[in-house]
């Protein structure tokens, strides 16, 4: 009798967390080339025909980051074995130590003691890197180093050119980054504009194309290495679905590394899905602008 009692607890228990695990995520789909209201799952239908999705957050929102791993979950079940999994969070120099994390060579706190990962990386990045793991998805650890991003915003693009042999693969080999286009503007505008006239006005404009060219370096090494990612698994037999994880400003609409994919893979298909935390979800109005952030909007709960 104790001992089907224990196991009947047991179960319950397990039961319990199970559903803690899967929680019920506040969220509504806002398809923009309907313009309306759509379901997450005919969302992952559509983005499981793509060639790249690229996955758009803002930093610090946790449903943010459930929801990201919700829809890995929906497209590995969609597309299993060709899911390439690419991350903003890693940078090229830890990706020997992360292959060999998933591979299950190397212990999670010797690969973490050298892969620089984010302050919450834990509750953030971790779920994704260990549903790849479990899954046998690869993960590109897609980003330029820091150091070299902030050389660059110091010093400008050209502090790359006396850069090592060594280093020259850990940064895109092709590099555009135009300051008269919609991108810099946006950047721009971000970056909370330039003084009107003046020396100031010059200063800050030279400041700003630094950091926007530490931002350029950024979106070319990131699309390089989806590139290079969804180019090998071609060659391997695979019709690769490579999900890029960013911080919405690198993809929303279609620009940044969105579309230095898209310069780079011709004739594939790129959706970009931005997620917007919100106070209200039975507020919510999508502008015209919204109309032109992504594909998909999808909007969660803003925690308080």
């Amino acid at each position: 009798m104790i001992r089907a009692l224990l196991t009947a607890c047991l179960a319950l228990t397990a039961t319990s967390m199970t559903v803690a695990q899967t929680s019920y995520i506040p969220h509504r789909v806002f398809d923009t080339g309907q313009w309306a209201l759509f379901d997450f799952e005919g969302m992952l239908a559509d983005l499981s025909r793509a060639d790249v999705v690229f996955l758009g957050e803002q930093h610090d929102d946790p449903n943010t980051h459930r929801l990201e791993l919700a829809v890995l979950e929906g497209l590995t079940r969609r597309r299993a074995g060709d899911v390439v999994l690419s991350l903003e969070m890693f940078e090229r120099d830890t990706q020997a130590n992360l292959d060999r994390f998933l591979a299950g060579e190397l212990a999670e706190d010797a690969f973490l003691k050298d892969a620089r990962p984010w302050p919450r990386y834990a509750t953030d990045y971790k779920p994704l890197v260990d549903f790849a793991r479990a899954n046998r998805i690869p993960v590109i650890a897609a980003n330029v180093p820091r150091p070299i991003a902030s050389e660059v915003s110091k010093g400008g693009v050209n502090v790359l050119a006396s850069k090592p042999e060594a280093d020259r693969a850990l940064f895109a080999s092709e590099l555009r980054c135009p300051t008269d286009d919609e991108y810099f503007k946006r950047f721009g505008e971000a970056m909370g504009g330039h003084p009107a006239e003046g020396a100031d006005s010059v200063a800050a404009r030279q400041m700003t194309e630094r950091f926007y060219q530490a931002q350029c370096v950024k979106d070319e090494t990131m699309a390089e290495s989806i590139a290079k990612a969804h180019a090998a698994a071609v060659a391997a037999g695979r019709k690769p679905l490579v999900i890029h994880v960013n911080g919405a400003f690198h993809s929303d609409f279609a620009l940044g590394t969105a579309s230095r994919v898209s310069r780079r893979l011709t004739n594939v298909k790129v959706l970009v899905v931005s997620v917007l935390p919100i106070a209200d979800m039975d507020q919510l109005a999508p502008t015209e602008e919204d109309r032109r952030r992504g594909n998909y909007l999808v909007y969660t709960r803003k925690k308080d």
